[in-house]
């Protein structure tokens, strides 16, 4: 294992992509977390917005959940069933333990999530950048979930909890708010109300001069529905806990694959789903 010193910086191409934040400096309240940013496209455009002033706990590339036994891993305020968005000191902290490897292309990394004064799961992260050609590359992220306690626990939404449309959680890329919205769309539907809370095996973003297409890349990540702003602000993440709370049983482990291309210019249906099946099988 090589020691890193410096926050790494994942390069793709001969060209920095995108940084790792180990601890972003969020304030109290907002359940610090590694995460990516800034990340941009081979030609240097932007793509991802870390802190913004709508929503202060959005942060770039991460992995966050809003419900982890009760213990907030989102940040900002929990949605407490018959009370709404509540303030809360019920926020947790995922810690960088290790890497296992650092290259320049990629990272694995060893994450313990604590909260409460206890630790509530174990993760291993893998994050590796390839080309898909001059204007385009993919971003591959897997997270494992580990309970390494003696009891189940579980992970939950908004949703689970009761606000319906709301059941973020898991994966989550927050990217830049411009003058317009992104059109969003997948292989068979367009627009924000037409994708949101639908699974697909692909979801495109196209901002101005932009596009990330998202994948589920393991049959357990396909299933979960994607959650989608494009109006309120740009952002598309996945849903761990949609319609029930997600168990993981002592011992066992969840495993999520999300593979994003980060292109330059707005794609259009046929070139995203032509890069997203070389950046899945790559």
């Amino acid at each position: 294992m090589r020691q890193v010193t410096a926050m790494p910086t994942l390069n793709c191409a001969g060209r920095p992509v995108a940084r790792y934040d180990l601890r972003p400096d969020v304030g109290p309240g907002h359940a610090p977390r590694p995460s990516l940013h800034p990340v941009s496209t081979l030609g240097g455009t932007p793509v991802t917005e870390s802190a913004p002033a709508d929503h202060l706990h959005h942060l770039g590339v991460s992995v966050a959940v809003p419900d982890v036994a009760g213990y907030n891993f989102w940040g900002g305020r929990t949605y407490v069933r018959g009370r709404g968005p509540t303030a809360l000191d019920n926020h947790g902290e995922q810690r960088h333990l290790a890497f296992k490897l650092c290259d320049p292309d990629g990272f694995v990394e060893d994450l313990e999530w604590t909260a409460g004064g206890g630790l509530l799961l174990r993760e291993r992260r893998t994050v590796a950048a390839s080309p898909l050609g001059p204007d385009a590359w993919a971003l591959d992220l897997t997270f494992s979930l580990t309970n390494p306690g003696t009891q189940e626990l579980s992970i939950g939404s908004p949703a689970t909890n009761g606000r319906p449309g709301a059941a973020y959680g898991g994966f989550f890329w927050r990217a830049p708010k411009e003058r317009r919205a992104p059109a969003v769309f997948t292989a068979a539907h367009q627009g924000e109300a037409a994708v949101h809370g639908r699974t697909a095996d692909w979801l495109a973003l196209a901002g101005g001069g932009w596009t990330l297409v998202f994948a589920g890349a393991t049959a357990e990540t396909r299933r979960d529905p994607w959650f989608v702003r494009a109006a309120e602000y740009p952002g598309v993440g996945s849903s761990l806990a949609c319609d029930a709370r997600l168990p993981i049983a002592a011992g066992a482990t969840v495993v999520r694959r999300v593979v994003t291309v980060v292109a330059d210019g707005r794609l259009d249906r046929a070139r995203a789903a032509a890069l997203v099946r070389r950046a899945v099988t790559a």
